[in-house]
């Protein structure tokens, strides 16, 4: 489990960069990730099959959750993964990431979205 230092630490990165680099979306996720755990986004495979396209670069302020399959390749970063959730995504062929690295391979946000 991921200490409170380190997410009060990824929270005051994504507003640097939002500021340094002009970009909203990673204010958002930072905000989202203020939110107290309870109210964190959860969101499972099933959701990510319905709301991606192939290929697509999602970001969950939260946690990811393994009920339902996914059919095809999504790159998924979150706050959290299940064990499961991310076996699935591997089988798709999709990439699991931390949004610290999904942050380092894309500063910019660009085509990246937000689910959940």
């Amino acid at each position: 489990m991921k200490s409170d230092s380190t997410i009060t630490t990824m929270i005051q990165q994504l507003k640097q960069l939002a500021i340094q680099n002009n970009v909203g979306l990673w204010k958002r996720v930072a905000e989202d990730l203020e939110a107290p755990t309870r109210q964190r986004r959860i969101v499972n495979v099933c959701t990510l099959n319905e709301h991606t396209k192939d290929d697509e670069i999602v970001v969950v302020p939260g946690k990811v959750l393994a009920n339902g399959m996914l059919d095809h390749k999504v790159t998924v970063a979150a706050w959290a993964f299940s064990g499961a959730a991310k076996q699935k995504i591997v089988q798709a062929r999709g990439n699991c990431l931390s949004i610290s690295e999904l942050v380092q391979q894309h500063p910019k946000g660009k085509n990246v979205r937000i689910i959940g």
